[in-house]
C-alpha cells in the first residue's frame, strides 16, 4: 500500500497491560515501527484470557499486533545500557511505570530527555505530577470510580457500576497516542522532542465533563452536573412487541414525525417536548411516553418505519454477531492471519484508511522474539548480546516462521 504516514517512526514502548500497549499499536498501526520492551517473564496480559500458546492469549493479541518484543531485565545495569543503546535511534520513548520508579534506573524523564535531546519521552501516569495523588497506581477500575463513570452509572440506575469495558484505558491510550503525535509533529517544527505527560486520572475526568459538566460551566452553576437526557433510566434501547431497538428521535422535526406516526400528532405541540430546550428539561417523561408506543410494535416494523421517517435507528448488535456483519464483511474490517503455531487468528481491522486503503494488521510478537535482531541493530556485538541472554538480563525466543495472510476463497 501507500507510505503509511509513521513509516520510519520508531518507537520504544515499556508500558504494559492495556492503556500503553493499546496506545502504542495505534502508532503501529500507522506505520511505525514499535518494540515492545518487556521485563523476561513478559507482559502480564500474555496469560490474560484464551490461548493456543503460552504467553499469546486473547487480551494480549488485542492491544499489541504489528510489534515487536525485546525483552530486559531493567533491574540490571547491562540491560538498562542495552535499552539506551536501544534508544540512540529512536524517535518515542514511552512508558506506564509510576515516574518515582524510573528515577533509580536513571529512565526519567530529565535524565532521558538531557541525553536524546530529538527524542519524544511520553509518561502515561495514573496521575499527574505535581498533586496529591501523583505517584499513585492507577487501573482502570480505579480511574472509572474516580473520574465519574461509576457516579454516573449511579445516577442513571441507582447502583454505582463500572462499564463492563476498559473505558478508561482505552480512551487514555487514544489520547496518548494523540499527544505523541502532537510531540512529534512539535519536534518537526523545532528539532527537538520533549516530555508528553498523559495521566489517566484528568484525562477521563475531561471526558466524563464534555456533557456533564453541565451547568456547572456557569459560575454561579445555573444547574447541577449530569446531562439529564443522558442519565434518564429511559436512555436504553426500547423494547419492541419482540426485541428491542435502539432509535433516536432528536429534532423536532424527528418528533414531530414520529408522534404522527403513532397516532398523537397533538405531543408535538405539548410546551413540555415543543423544543430541544423543553425536551431537554423533561427528557425523561418523553422517552418513557415515546418507549410506550415503540413496544406495541414490533423491532422490524420500527426500523422500516424510521427508515421511512428518516430517524436514526439501529437494531441492538451481540458481539459475537459482529464478525459477520453485512457492513464490516463488506469493507474488509476484519482480518485474519495464519500462523504455524496457533493457527487462524482473527483480528478488527484498523478503523481509518490512508488514500482508500486500510493498513496491515501484523502478528503480536512472541516474548523476546526480536531481542538478538533489535539489540544487534543497535550495535551490540553478538557475543555482548549472548552475555545478556547468558547471565539472564535479556531473554530471547526461538525463531518462528513468519505468518502469511490467510487466503479467502
Amino acid at each position: 500500500m501507500t507510505m503509511l504516514p509513521l513509516q520510519g517512526v520508531k518507537v520504544l514502548d515499556l508500558s504494559s497491560v492495556v492503556f500503553g500497549p493499546l496506545a502504542s499499536q495505534s502508532l503501529a498501526d500507522y506505520g511505525a515501527e514499535v518494540t515492545k520492551i518487556e521485563p523476561p517473564e513478559g507482559d502480564s496480559t500474555r496469560h490474560t484470557g484464551p490461548a493456543t500458546e503460552p504467553g499469546m492469549s486473547a487480551v494480549f493479541l488485542g492491544s499489541n499486533h504489528s510489534k515487536r518484543s525485546v525483552a530486559l531485565d531493567l533491574k540490571r545495569p547491562a540491560a538498562r545500557e542495552a535499552l539506551l543503546a536501544l534508544l540512540a535511534d529512536a524517535d518515542v520513548f514511552m512508558h506506564s511505570m509510576r515516574p518515582q520508579k524510573l528515577a533509580p534506573l536513571g529512565l526519567d524523564a530529565d535524565t532521558i530527555t538531557a541525553r536524546f535531546p530529538r527524542l519524544v519521552y511520553a509518561g502515561l501516569h495514573g496521575f499527574a505530577q505535581g498533586g496529591p495523588y501523583a505517584g499513585r497506581p492507577a487501573y482502570d477500575d480505579v480511574i472509572q470510580g474516580m473520574s465519574g463513570l461509576a457516579s454516573l452509572m449511579e445516577l442513571q440506575g441507582g447502583d454505582a457500576l463500572y462499564l463492563p469495558t476498559i473505558a478508561a484505558d482505552k480512551t487514555c491510550a487514544l489520547v496518548a497516542a494523540q499527544a505523541i503525535l502532537a510531540a512529534l509533529f512539535r519536534r518537526e517544527r523545532t528539532g527537538r522532542g520533549g516530555f508528553v505527560e498523559i495521566p489517566m486520572f484528568e484525562t477521563m475526568v475531561s471526558f466524563n465533563l464534555v456533557e456533564h459538566l453541565y451547568g456547572r460551566h456557569f459560575e454561579p452553576a445555573l444547574a447541577p452536573t449530569g446531562y439529564p437526557r443522558l442519565l434518564t433510566p429511559w436512555r436504553r434501547p426500547w423494547r419492541t412487541a419482540d426485541g428491542h431497538v435502539c432509535m433516536m428521535p432528536y429534532t423536532t422535526q424527528h418528533w414531530q414525525r414520529f408522534f404522527a406516526e403513532v397516532g398523537a400528532p397533538q405531543l408535538a405541540d405539548d410546551p413540555r417536548f415543543a423544543d430541544m430546550a423543553a425536551r431537554t428539561r423533561h427528557i425523561g417523561e418523553l422517552l418513557a411516553l415515546a418507549g410506550g408506543f415503540v413496544e406495541r410494535g414490533t423491532t422490524a416494523h420500527w426500523l422500516s418505519t424510521c427508515e421511512r421517517l428518516e430517524i436514526p435507528a439501529a437494531p441492538v448488535t451481540r458481539l459475537a454477531d459482529l464478525p459477520e456483519d453485512p457492513h464490516l464483511a463488506a469493507t474488509g474490517f476484519f482480518q485474519e492471519l495464519d500462523d504455524p503455531h496457533m493457527g487462524r487468528l482473527r483480528f478488527p481491522g484498523v478503523p481509518v484508511k490512508f488514500d482508500g486503503q486500510r493498513p496491515p494488521v501484523g502478528m503480536p510478537p512472541r516474548l523476546g522474539e526480536h531481542t538478538r535482531a533489535s539489540l544487534a541493530a543497535a550495535g551490540l556485538p553478538a557475543e555482548a548480546v549472548e552475555r545478556l541472554i547468558a547471565d539472564g538480563a535479556a531473554r530471547t525466543s526461538d525463531p518462528r516462521p513468519a505468518p502469511v495472510a490467510a487466503t479467502h476463497p
